[in-house]
């Protein structure tokens, strides 16, 4: 079960990606809004932005996206944790304890990316993805 940061920015995750693999090497890859399954909402305006981008160095693993207005938080407080478990269960499971005495942001559901997929902040404020995709191997 990897863990890894994702940080979030509010236009600049493009840029900051290939900052840290200028600095670190590794290959990037970004999924835009503009590739979001017809008839999830995305504001027109956010189609170039960083749905969700990833950097793959020699060193680890950092993701990036271009936050929603009022969800990219500051410089400092602008990332969470990600962590992709290897069952449904084990899902469920860590989510529920992450999220005891803290706040769920979104709920562990089905989306267009993942099996499940929920987010929240823990009781000590720090906030956690938690997801389960089906092997595509």
């Amino acid at each position: 079960m990897p863990l890894h940061p994702c940080l979030y920015f509010t236009g600049s995750a493009e840029e900051a990606l290939e900052h840290y693999r200028n600095a670190l090497g590794g290959n990037v890859q970004i999924a835009r809004y503009k590739d979001a399954p017809p008839g999830q909402p995305v504001d027109p305006t956010w189609n170039d932005k960083v749905m969700y981008g990833s950097l793959t160095s020699p060193l680890g693993e950092v993701a990036c996206m271009d936050a929603p207005p009022g969800r990219a938080g500051n410089p400092g407080n602008n990332f969470a944790i990600s962590v992709e478990t290897d069952s449904e269960s084990q899902a469920g499971a860590a989510f529920a304890k992450l999220s005891e005495g803290g706040e769920v942001t979104m709920p562990m559901e089905k989306t267009f990316f993942a099996e499940k997929f929920g987010m929240l902040h823990d009781k000590f404020g720090i906030t956690w993805m938690i997801s389960y995709r089906v092997s595509q191997g």
